[in-house]
């Protein structure tokens, strides 16, 4: 660890998110322990910064206590996708509300500040659009979503009590869909999905009648806020959405990957999932006022770069050891 140099902890290092921030903050000059149990997290998505001054990584699960010595801590360790965290719901929750405790007392006893990565889906399926950091939210608590979304919620809860029994230093950040390179091409995310099936001229699948709407932010946009709002005072403590507010329908967007990716893919419909919401936009007027934050990266762009990182996996057939591809799950369009 370099002697002037923040040393700081970031669960979920190894994750799609979670590794762009790692390289951002080592970037800024800080020294950076990563932290990943490994279940989504990738070590390919880190390893080109192992060996880099200041960068550590620990395999650890934080649903156990952990012991370590750090200057702040950003916890992003969740599965974030419905094909992930849907595979052992009651991890799922445990990550979220047990994960949350830990570090919460953690950092609790190092006096660090903490940022807690929530999502978007503590708004459920909204009454409100777009969606404001004061809107409750519509969430099914008993649904095949709610280990994620009342878990995300739940941990919200013990940031804000922690804060007002032990005046400790928190960040709340909702994450709006994320996309960009690292995404994993089997996390069932309506980004990844579309642009796999186009690349292999599979049909793409949309479920519902695909005029639901979601905003799409690149991931160096969302690592940017992130970073902000670590770097805010003591009193300022969030919920604060972090999202690109432009909204497209999933048609649309499936209608842009096929031209941008040159396919012969055909479109398809399959019935919409359980609670999959109708219409998802921030409102961010909270991030510009409080961080000077917008996201800049406009989704042609962002999309183009994300393609070609899925050309190069696919080219090189390191999705699968034994070089072949996902398969084509019917997952939802749904993102952290």
């Amino acid at each position: 660890m370099s002697s002037n140099a923040k040393r700081i902890l970031v669960t979920g290092g190894a994750g799609f998110i979670g590794s762009h921030l790692c390289e951002r903050l080592l970037d800024d000059g800080a020294d950076v322990l990563c932290v990943d149990n490994f279940f989504t997290g990738r070590r390919d998505n880190v390893a080109h910064l192992i060996g880099r001054p200041g960068f550590d990584i620990l395999r650890h699960d934080i649903t156990l206590p952990l012991s370590v010595e750090v200057d702040a801590i950003y916890n992003l360790a969740c599965p974030a996708s419905p094909v992930h965290y849907q595979h052992d719901p009651i991890h799922t929750t445990k990550t979220s509300v047990i994960g949350a405790l830990n570090m919460l007392g953690l950092a609790k006893r190092l006096r660090a500040p903490i940022l807690q990565a929530s999502t978007s889906e503590v708004y459920g399926d909204p009454a409100v659009h777009p969606q404001v950091e004061d809107y409750w939210g519509n969430v099914n608590p008993v649904g095949p979503r709610s280990s994620y979304d009342e878990g995300k919620r739940c941990a919200e809860t013990l940031f804000f009590d922690y804060r007002r029994q032990h005046d400790l230093s928190i960040k709340v950040v909702r994450i709006f869909n994320t996309y960009g390179p690292r995404m994993h091409p089997d996390d069932g995310r309506v980004v990844s999905n579309f642009i796999m099936q186009a690349l292999e001229g599979k049909d793409i699948t949309v479920y519902g009648d695909g005029s639901q709407t979601r905003s799409f932010c690149y991931v160096d946009d969302l690592v940017d806020g992130l970073v902000r709002m670590m770097h805010t005072g003591h009193d300022t403590t969030g919920p604060v959405n972090l999202g690109n507010p432009e909204e497209f329908t999933i048609t649309g967007l499936a209608e842009l990957v096929v031209e941008m990716v040159g396919s012969p893919s055909r479109i398809v419909h399959r019935p919409l999932p359980t609670d999959d919401p109708r219409q998802r936009r921030p409102e961010i007027a909270r991030a510009a006022d409080l961080l000077d934050w917008q996201p800049k990266v406009e989704l042609r762009r962002g999309l183009m770069r994300t393609i070609n990182h899925f050309r190069r996996l696919t080219a090189s057939k390191s999705a699968r050891p034994n070089g072949a591809m996902r398969p084509n799950t019917a997952m939802d369009q749904m993102e952290i």
